[in-house]
């Protein structure tokens, strides 16, 4: 008999958040924020944590004292750290008595590293997915968390949001009857610039990192961990997947299909077939806002708004978690986190794909 493969051992069932009605709304004690880097997705997640009624931003951290300022300033923290004199910004912000938590938004190559300083130093963290390039980095950081005694979870926003907290419910009643295949896919067309996060294999660039966790949250919800993974794709010039192609199988025969692409542009959904019926998704997948349900002539349209700050459900579980003295969300365990990067390490062995991360593992 085969071995079990490793990732099998995560939860076979998506747990269901608790959706609250004001996802901004206080629920405990407030919390004091900091946030390291200043890309995008930190400018996006920082400007929404803000209109938490519990949480309070206090620093931003950057290698750029200067754009740290400038972050700090637009969204109002008082508190700034770069590297410098006194050291590196995040060994600055691991050191100040006055933050509780920290997000961690860097690229995915320098998760680990960024998050070993904070963890040691008592700091509860939400790390951007992917949360780390590779297993032995995750299963570094969880293990390092449980003997800290502090909160940790991976920033899979998708897993909190109202429109696919609904789509669990569907499946649960088992109105599609008995999934027998998934299909998602995520894909845009991104500039050839070789200095970008998204090509750069020291910053765990490709699309699989990148696009894979959206697309087999999906097929998780529905399938849950599969039996075998095959993947075709290309690499980039810099030694990236440019674009993949998953096949999960699952015991019983059941076949999930992720598609990423850093190249061509994607229906950006997911289809969710089963013996009675088939769930599609809005798009795109990454934050739906409701989707259909066809179950013979039956054509039914579901929406499920989540609003103008849809990262919040997120934060609030954070909070809710950290307030309650948790180690992790029951809805976005670190099992599950260590799982899809085991999953994936299989993915990237296929697709020839290696960064300079797994040489340190």
């Amino acid at each position: 008999m085969a071995p079990m493969p490793s990732w099998r051992m995560a939860s076979p069932h998506v747990v269901r958040p608790p959706l609250p009605d004001d996802p901004l709304a206080a629920t405990g004690r407030p919390l004091r924020w900091g946030v390291v880097a200043t890309g995008s997705i930190a400018r996006t997640v920082s400007a929404q944590l803000r209109q938490l009624e519990d949480a309070e931003l206090h620093a931003i951290a950057s290698r750029d004292l200067d754009r740290a300022r400038a972050l700090a300033a637009e969204r109002g923290a008082p508190v700034a750290y770069g590297d410098g004199a006194r050291g590196s910004g995040v060994a600055q912000l691991a050191a100040d008595p006055d933050v509780d938590v920290v997000y961690v938004a860097t690229p995915h190559g320098h998760h680990h590293d960024v998050t070993v300083p904070l963890l040691e130093a008592g700091k509860h963290v939400l790390v951007e997915k992917a949360f780390t390039v590779n297993a032995a980095e995750a299963e570094a950081l969880v293990a390092l968390a449980a003997a800290r005694g502090v909160f940790l979870m991976e920033a899979v926003w998708t897993r909190f949001l109202p429109a696919y907290v609904r789509a669990l419910d569907v499946l649960v009643s088992g109105e599609l009857g008995e999934v027998r295949w998934v299909q998602a896919d995520l894909g845009f067309a991104a500039a050839a610039d070789p200095r970008s996060r998204l090509w750069a294999p020291e910053d765990g660039g490709g699309a699989l990192l990148d696009l894979g966790v959206y697309t087999f949250t999906w097929a998780h919800a529905a399938l849950g961990m599969p039996a075998s993974v095959q993947a075709v794709g290309h690499r980039s010039a810099q030694g990236v997947d440019a674009g993949h192609a998953l096949t999960l199988t699952y015991p019983g025969g059941a076949v999930a299909q992720l598609l990423g692409s850093l190249e061509a542009h994607a229906t950006r959904t997911a289809t969710i077939a089963g013996s009675r019926g088939v769930l599609r998704t809005f798009a795109p997948l990454t934050h739906p806002e409701g989707f259909m349900v066809m179950t013979g002539d039956d054509r039914r349209r579901e929406e499920v708004p989540h609003g103008p700050v849809p990262y919040a459900y997120m934060l609030r579980e954070v909070t809710r978690c950290v307030q309650q003295g948790l180690g992790e969300s029951p809805t976005m365990p670190l099992a599950d986190t260590v799982a899809t990067l085991r999953l994936f390490d299989a993915a990237r062995a296929q697709l020839g794909v290696a960064y300079p991360n797994d040489r340190q593992a």
